[in-house]
Protein backbone atom coordinates (compact mmCIF):
# COMPACT_ATOMS: atom_id res chain seq x y z
CA UNK A 1 0.00 0.00 0.00
CA UNK A 2 1.52 3.16 -0.83
CA UNK A 3 0.34 5.87 1.09
CA UNK A 4 -0.46 9.29 -0.35
CA UNK A 5 -2.22 12.51 0.57
CA UNK A 6 -4.88 14.60 -1.54
CA UNK A 7 -3.27 18.18 -2.96
CA UNK A 8 -4.47 21.14 -2.19
CA UNK A 9 -8.00 22.65 -3.35
CA UNK A 10 -8.05 24.43 -6.62
CA UNK A 11 -10.67 26.48 -6.32
CA UNK A 12 -13.14 26.97 -9.08
CA UNK A 13 -11.69 23.84 -11.05
CA UNK A 14 -14.32 22.65 -13.44
CA UNK A 15 -15.76 18.60 -12.73
CA UNK A 16 -15.21 16.65 -15.55
CA UNK A 17 -18.38 15.02 -17.33
CA UNK A 18 -18.24 11.26 -17.82
CA UNK A 19 -20.64 8.27 -18.39
CA UNK A 20 -19.75 5.78 -16.38
CA UNK A 21 -21.25 2.13 -15.66
CA UNK A 22 -22.83 1.67 -11.54
CA UNK A 23 -23.23 -1.25 -9.57
CA UNK A 24 -27.23 -0.91 -10.23
CA UNK A 25 -25.81 -1.80 -14.00
CA UNK A 26 -27.22 2.06 -15.27
CA UNK A 27 -25.25 4.45 -16.49
CA UNK A 28 -24.71 7.91 -15.13
CA UNK A 29 -23.21 11.12 -16.35
CA UNK A 30 -22.51 14.24 -13.89
CA UNK A 31 -25.62 15.74 -15.34
CA UNK A 32 -27.46 12.66 -13.66
CA UNK A 33 -25.87 13.09 -10.17
CA UNK A 34 -25.27 16.19 -9.98
CA UNK A 35 -27.86 18.37 -7.24
CA UNK A 36 -29.19 21.37 -7.05
CA UNK A 37 -27.03 22.43 -4.55
CA UNK A 38 -23.81 20.91 -5.09
CA UNK A 39 -22.26 17.60 -6.10
CA UNK A 40 -20.09 15.41 -4.21
CA UNK A 41 -17.48 13.03 -6.33
CA UNK A 42 -15.85 10.32 -4.13
CA UNK A 43 -12.93 8.34 -5.19
CA UNK A 44 -13.06 4.95 -3.31
CA UNK A 45 -12.69 1.09 -3.80
CA UNK A 46 -13.17 -2.23 -1.91
CA UNK A 47 -10.29 -3.21 0.07
CA UNK A 48 -8.23 0.07 1.01
CA UNK A 49 -7.79 0.25 5.01
CA UNK A 50 -8.49 3.78 4.68
CA UNK A 51 -11.84 2.97 2.49
CA UNK A 52 -13.04 0.71 5.14
CA UNK A 53 -12.60 2.27 7.99
CA UNK A 54 -14.79 4.90 6.77
CA UNK A 55 -16.93 2.85 4.65
CA UNK A 56 -19.88 2.56 7.82
CA UNK A 57 -20.50 6.16 7.41
CA UNK A 58 -20.70 6.98 3.69
CA UNK A 59 -24.18 5.98 3.75
CA UNK A 60 -25.69 8.47 6.11
CA UNK A 61 -23.20 11.24 5.11
CA UNK A 62 -24.89 11.13 1.76
CA UNK A 63 -28.18 10.95 3.12
CA UNK A 64 -27.39 13.80 4.76
CA UNK A 65 -26.42 15.88 1.94
CA UNK A 66 -28.88 14.41 -0.22
CA UNK A 67 -31.66 16.38 1.66
CA UNK A 68 -29.80 19.26 1.42
CA UNK A 69 -29.49 19.06 -2.37
CA UNK A 70 -26.49 18.30 -2.84
CA UNK A 71 -25.93 14.85 -5.32
CA UNK A 72 -23.34 12.08 -4.28
CA UNK A 73 -21.59 9.56 -6.12
CA UNK A 74 -18.64 7.20 -5.99
CA UNK A 75 -16.29 6.13 -8.30
CA UNK A 76 -13.74 3.02 -8.36
CA UNK A 77 -10.45 4.27 -10.19
CA UNK A 78 -8.29 0.66 -9.63
CA UNK A 79 -7.01 -2.01 -11.92
CA UNK A 80 -9.19 -4.87 -11.31
CA UNK A 81 -6.91 -7.25 -12.71
CA UNK A 82 -3.89 -6.32 -10.19
CA UNK A 83 -6.81 -5.85 -7.38
CA UNK A 84 -9.24 -8.30 -8.00
CA UNK A 85 -11.40 -7.30 -4.77
CA UNK A 86 -11.76 -4.26 -6.44
CA UNK A 87 -13.76 -5.68 -9.26
CA UNK A 88 -17.54 -5.12 -10.23
CA UNK A 89 -19.05 -8.20 -8.56
CA UNK A 90 -17.05 -6.96 -5.53
CA UNK A 91 -18.26 -3.60 -5.87
CA UNK A 92 -21.40 -4.48 -5.73
CA UNK A 93 -21.25 -6.86 -2.34
CA UNK A 94 -19.41 -3.97 -1.17
CA UNK A 95 -22.15 -1.19 -1.67
CA UNK A 96 -25.05 -3.88 -0.43
CA UNK A 97 -22.75 -4.75 3.00
CA UNK A 98 -22.83 -0.45 3.25
CA UNK A 99 -26.07 0.37 2.47
CA UNK A 100 -25.12 2.78 -0.30
CA UNK A 101 -27.96 4.98 -1.45
CA UNK A 102 -25.52 6.60 -4.09
CA UNK A 103 -24.29 5.25 -7.38
CA UNK A 104 -21.36 3.34 -6.70
CA UNK A 105 -19.52 3.90 -10.73
CA UNK A 106 -16.38 1.95 -12.06
CA UNK A 107 -13.90 3.91 -13.88
CA UNK A 108 -12.90 1.21 -15.58
CA UNK A 109 -10.22 3.09 -18.17
CA UNK A 110 -8.96 4.83 -15.65
CA UNK A 111 -9.69 8.43 -18.26
CA UNK A 112 -12.14 9.99 -15.25
CA UNK A 113 -9.75 9.44 -12.39
CA UNK A 114 -7.32 10.85 -14.21
CA UNK A 115 -9.34 13.98 -15.78
CA UNK A 116 -10.27 14.69 -12.12
CA UNK A 117 -7.13 14.20 -11.05
CA UNK A 118 -7.77 11.79 -7.98
CA UNK A 119 -4.88 10.62 -6.10
CA UNK A 120 -6.04 8.14 -3.60
CA UNK A 121 -8.89 6.41 -2.30
CA UNK A 122 -10.67 8.13 -0.64
CA UNK A 123 -10.34 11.51 -2.57
CA UNK A 124 -12.96 13.67 -2.37
CA UNK A 125 -13.95 16.55 -4.88
CA UNK A 126 -17.00 18.93 -3.32
CA UNK A 127 -18.45 21.23 -6.11
CA UNK A 128 -20.93 23.75 -5.92
CA UNK A 129 -23.99 24.48 -8.18
CA UNK A 130 -22.21 25.53 -10.85
CA UNK A 131 -19.99 22.52 -11.12
CA UNK A 132 -16.84 24.66 -9.38
CA UNK A 133 -14.37 22.42 -7.02
CA UNK A 134 -14.63 23.60 -3.71
CA UNK A 135 -13.29 20.98 -1.19
CA UNK A 136 -10.84 18.68 -1.86
CA UNK A 137 -10.18 17.69 1.58
CA UNK A 138 -11.14 14.37 3.77
CA UNK A 139 -14.05 13.06 5.65
CA UNK A 140 -12.51 13.52 9.00
CA UNK A 141 -9.95 12.78 11.41
CA UNK A 142 -10.68 9.24 11.23
CA UNK A 143 -7.97 6.87 10.05
CA UNK A 144 -7.35 2.73 9.45
CA UNK A 145 -5.94 2.66 13.38
CA UNK A 146 -7.95 5.25 15.22
CA UNK A 147 -11.62 6.38 14.46
CA UNK A 148 -11.94 10.00 14.53
CA UNK A 149 -13.65 10.99 18.22
CA UNK A 150 -17.04 11.45 19.11
CA UNK A 151 -17.25 15.15 19.48
CA UNK A 152 -15.04 15.17 16.25
CA UNK A 153 -15.93 18.27 13.26
CA UNK A 154 -17.43 16.20 10.46
CA UNK A 155 -15.34 18.22 7.89
CA UNK A 156 -16.67 17.29 4.70
CA UNK A 157 -20.18 17.18 5.86
CA UNK A 158 -19.41 20.89 7.41
CA UNK A 159 -17.75 21.79 4.06
CA UNK A 160 -20.59 20.70 1.68
CA UNK A 161 -23.48 22.65 3.34
CA UNK A 162 -20.92 25.88 3.32
CA UNK A 163 -20.92 24.69 -0.39
CA UNK A 164 -24.85 24.69 -0.83
CA UNK A 165 -25.41 27.90 0.90
CA UNK A 166 -23.13 29.98 -0.17
CA UNK A 167 -21.25 28.65 -3.26
CA UNK A 168 -17.94 28.67 -1.63
CA UNK A 169 -15.78 26.09 0.49
CA UNK A 170 -13.95 26.54 3.87
CA UNK A 171 -10.67 28.38 2.97
CA UNK A 172 -9.01 25.59 5.21
CA UNK A 173 -9.15 22.07 4.57
CA UNK A 174 -7.31 18.91 5.69
CA UNK A 175 -5.95 17.00 2.59
CA UNK A 176 -7.27 13.09 2.01
CA UNK A 177 -4.80 10.56 2.91
CA UNK A 178 -5.09 7.04 1.84
CA UNK A 179 -3.76 4.61 -0.73
CA UNK A 180 -2.57 5.08 -4.15
CA UNK A 181 -4.80 4.38 -7.12
CA UNK A 182 -3.63 1.43 -8.78
CA UNK A 183 -2.71 2.82 -12.15
CA UNK A 184 -2.26 0.26 -15.10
Amino acid sequence: MALKETPVCEFGLSAPDFRLRATDDRHYTLADLRGAKGTLIMFICNHCPYVKAIAERLAPMAERLHQEEIGVAAIMPNDTEAFPEDSFEHMRAFAERHDFGFPYLIDESQEIARAYGAICTPDFFGYNKKDELQYRGRLDATTPSAAAPADASQELVEAMLQVAKTGKGPEKQTPSMGCSIKWR
